[in-house]
């Protein structure tokens, strides 16, 4: 395969990864409203995911790849580029006040923050893809794709499915239809398959910087956690019995060992 069709297959993953968040909105075609104890095991989950995704998949194969010190500096790097890239929309209110004719303005910061969100994750995807054509590899539809890779699209379209939710129910509490919420929410994983087939180029023409790739894909992602979904999470729990830390708890503890048995299976097909 070229490298044209390589960032081809990149981006349909990446695509795939990134429409997942609108699966978030369907709940409320069912409900009115998702009650709160169930939101913040969603939070939960989602941490976890996250948090094995970071460090079973990108971090332990970055430090394969080239070692501790070239992994931490990654990581301060994509830590330092999401707090950034936060920072630059920082202080806004992104709830649109009146769904009936909403701002332009608005809707382009509603825009740039999901975008933020979703580059992340576009670039755990990307990275993953590095060993694409090796033998540790698992056949899907045909095609024969990195263990790593596979893993890392199955966790990051499940983690977008409570972004999406996240998404919808300030949109949904504010009168716009479910159908306007799905395209909102599978716009805002959009920037994925862009970021994905990045990324990708990135560590096939610099070889070299590949573990330092993984590290800073990792750190984007520990920021995500530490300051987006955890807060989230908490604040969601706010009301609950306290504070929703059981559920927040419970949830996140699903998601890191259904991610971890993920990671196995996964694995142990692709040594078959």
């Amino acid at each position: 395969m070229d490298l044209f069709g390589e960032l081809l297959l990149v981006f349909a993953v990446g695509l795939v990864t990134g429409l997942a968040t609108g699966l978030g909105v369907l709940p409320f075609f069912v409900l009115d409203e998702i009650r709160d104890r169930w939101l913040v095991v969603l939070w939960g989950l989602a941490v976890g995911i996250l948090l094995s995704a970071a460090t079973f998949g990108l971090l332990a194969e970055g430090v394969a790849a080239g070692g501790v010190d070239a992994v931490a500096l990654g990581a301060l790097a994509g830590v330092g580029f999401v707090a950034l890239a936060d920072r630059a929309i920082d202080g806004y209110d992104l709830a649109p006040s009146d769904v009936s004719d909403v701002d332009p303005r608005t809707v382009v910061l509603t825009v740039a923050v999901l975008t933020i969100h979703s580059i992340p994750e576009g670039i755990a995807v990307g990275v993953s893809f590095v060993d694409l054509g090796t033998d540790g590899s698992v056949e899907v539809a045909g095609l024969a794709l990195p263990s790593l890779a596979v893993f890392m699209a199955i966790a990051v379209s499940i983690l977008n499915v409570p972004e999406g939710l996240a998404i919808a129910i300030p949109l949904i509490a504010y009168g716009m239809s479910r159908w306007k919420v799905v395209g909102w929410a599978v716009f805002s994983g959009l920037p994925q398959p862009i970021g994905a087939v990045a990324a990708y180029y990135f560590v096939t023409v610099f070889e070299g910087l590949l573990a330092l790739s993984f590290g800073f894909a990792a750190g984007a992602l520990f920021y995500l956690i530490v300051v987006e979904f955890l807060p989230a999470g908490v604040a969601a729990g706010a009301d609950l019995e306290n504070r929703g830390r059981v559920e927040l708890a419970s949830g996140a503890l699903v998601g890191f060992v259904a991610t971890l048995a993920i990671i196995a299976a996964v694995e142990g097909i692709g040594t078959v």
